[in-house]
């Protein structure tokens, strides 16, 4: 028996609603990496984009344990000497709460061209409303 790999017109994309209110950020991402992916499906091939869309709403509500608000830093680099440009957590939960979780999930795909393309599945939005009523997207429980 031979190993079935997935082509990507056989690929059925499925959308997930996930509420991020009072939820642990760790946890949220690496279910919605799993989503991203195509993990749980069973045509899943490393090689191919198989994952589904997963669309966040309430993102600056999520919750960082312990002092990771205060401690935990983010980086960025201009390109230029002394560039170097760092943001703590909580900072970047106040201002750009969807950018803390996209940073996550970015994290947790693997390094290869595929992640490009599994991260612009990925739909966050503060607040509860979205734009995406019309796909008829699945409440995933986490």
């Amino acid at each position: 028996m031979k190993t079935q790999v997935a082509k990507i017109k056989e690929v059925s994309r499925d959308w997930y609603l996930v509420d991020a209110n009072e939820k642990v950020l760790g946890r949220v991402a690496t279910q919605i990496a799993d989503v991203l992916r195509g993990k749980k499906k069973p045509l899943f091939t490393p090689s191919v984009d198989t994952g589904d869309f997963v669309i966040v709403v309430n993102a600056e509500k999520i919750v960082l344990t312990g002092n990771k608000l205060a401690d935990k830093m983010y980086y960025s680099h201009s390109g230029y000497p002394g560039g170097l440009k760092s943001t703590s957590a909580g900072k970047l939960l106040e201002k750009k709460a969807e950018e803390l979780l996209r940073q996550a999930v970015k994290g947790m795909l693997p390094k290869n061209k595929l992640a490009s393309q599994m991260l612009k599945k990925l739909k966050i939005y503060v607040g509860s409303a979205h734009p995406h009523a019309s796909q008829q997207p699945k409440v995933m429980n986490i």
